[in-house]
């Protein structure tokens, strides 16, 4: 397997695993980030702006925005690559991600509670985000020939 086809196998399972905590502790933890709120409203806004008609369907939607979200999350997470080196980048950008996810969606007309209601959401919205980019550092660090880099 090539570098590039390692750094995506890394990037989606950093995608993944993200999804997957995003999803499982919001329906349990109060105040926990509604990253699926967001995915909603940027497809409703860019489908409207488009002159195209969204789903209707609420669950439809959460399904659009949940694969835009694993799609969108794995590309940005395979840029950690492989190596040792992937560890930095990943936690670089997992930590950017989720400041980014914290103070984007306002000044982009989403809406700031789903990432920002509590200082216990922003500290989980930028711990999720920086899990996922050391998920994908994980796996491209072990996926990788440890003596390059």
């Amino acid at each position: 397997m090539n570098d590039a086809l390692k750094a995506m196998a890394s990037g989606l399972a950093g995608a993944v695993v993200l999804t997957m905590v995003h999803e499982s502790l919001r329906r349990f933890v109060p105040n926990a980030p509604r990253m699926d709120v967001l995915g909603m409203r940027s497809i409703e806004k860019l489908m409207t702006k488009a002159d195209a008609e969204p789903p209707q369907d609420k669950d439809e939607l959460h399904t659009w925005a949940l694969a835009g979200d694993v799609l969108s999350n794995s590309l940005y997470y395979s840029l950690a690559g492989t190596g040792k080196s992937a560890w930095w980048r990943g936690a670089a950008l997992g930590a950017a991600a989720g400041v980014g996810a914290v103070l984007l969606p306002g000044p982009l007309g989403l809406g700031e509670e789903p990432s920002n209601k509590t200082t216990k959401t922003q500290v989980m919205t930028v711990g999720y985000y920086l899990l996922g980019g050391l998920v994908a550092a994980a796996l491209g660090y072990a996926l990788s020939d440890k003596d390059k880099d």
